[in-house]
């Protein structure tokens, strides 16, 4: 729930400007906990609606505030939302209008927490990966940043370069667990850099993992010849980094 909270107050902190108006509520409705985070901030297209929730989607920005991606923070709210089986959504009347992001999720109907152990109250959920030392390769910086800051929230390692050479460069100072791979890389291609990568010793035993916009039969199948693991086609969904991350391969 903090993870959820915090990313739609600063979601909505990015897309308002300095003096405007943040409103944060809480209610219990139909057996479901409503959350809604309202602003009057620059608003939304119908159409970036409809794609509010993508991990790499941006919405138009605000001078002050030229950093991040309105995917990223979402994409992550609706996957926690997911996992506690309640749903998200978002609302607009335009640009310049504002927006409201609205959580619900169903109501606990377990024990009383006075019923529960301390140490049950206390452990940690169960991650769903080991921590991973993450190489990402991709020569769109935007892209590239959004896949680092997601992987950090994750719980991983992760160390970023945008050419090939630069991550051979640093497959021979450095041990990975995951190497994600672009293909149309502008040095040489994917296929070739995994081909490279396996002969060293800091990356011959990841898993390599395709992010690539070429999502046809023939692109996987080049993949699974080049000795990638997986093959995520871009925007990847947060569920299936967490798939290829809980490899159990390496």
């Amino acid at each position: 729930m903090v993870q959820i909270v915090t990313n739609l107050l600063n979601n909505a902190a990015k897309y308002t400007p300095d003096g405007g108006l943040i409103q944060l509520t809480i209610d219990r409705l139909d057996g479901e906990v409503v959350l809604r985070v309202k602003d009057n901030g620059v608003g939304m297209e119908p159409e970036l609606m409809a794609r509010a929730f993508d991990l790499f989607q941006q919405g138009e920005r605000t001078p002050a505030r030229t950093e991040g991606g309105l995917g990223l923070g979402l994409a992550l709210v609706r996957s926690l939302v997911e996992q506690h089986e309640g749903r998200v959504t978002v609302s607009s009347e335009g640009p310049g209008k504002g927006s409201e992001l609205i959580v619900r999720l169903p109501l606990a109907t377990g024990r009383p927490a006075s019923e529960v152990s301390a140490d049950a109250r206390e452990a940690p959920p169960p991650s769903l990966a080991p921590r991973r030392h993450v190489l990402v390769v991709d020569d769109n910086v935007d892209v590239a940043a959004s896949l680092c800051t997601v992987l950090e929230i994750l719980g991983h390692d992760v160390v970023v370069v945008h050419e090939a050479r630069s991550a051979i460069g640093r497959a021979k100072r450095e041990t990975f667990d995951r190497c994600i791979l672009d293909i149309g890389l502008p040095d040489m291609t994917g296929y070739e850099l995994a081909r490279e990568l396996k002969n060293l010793p800091g990356t011959r035993d990841a898993v390599f993992v395709a992010h690539t916009g070429y999502g046809q039969k023939e692109d996987k199948r080049l993949s699974l010849e080049a000795g990638f693991a997986h093959h995520l086609v871009k925007p990847a969904a947060i569920p299936d980094l967490e798939r290829v991350l809980a490899d159990s391969r390496a």
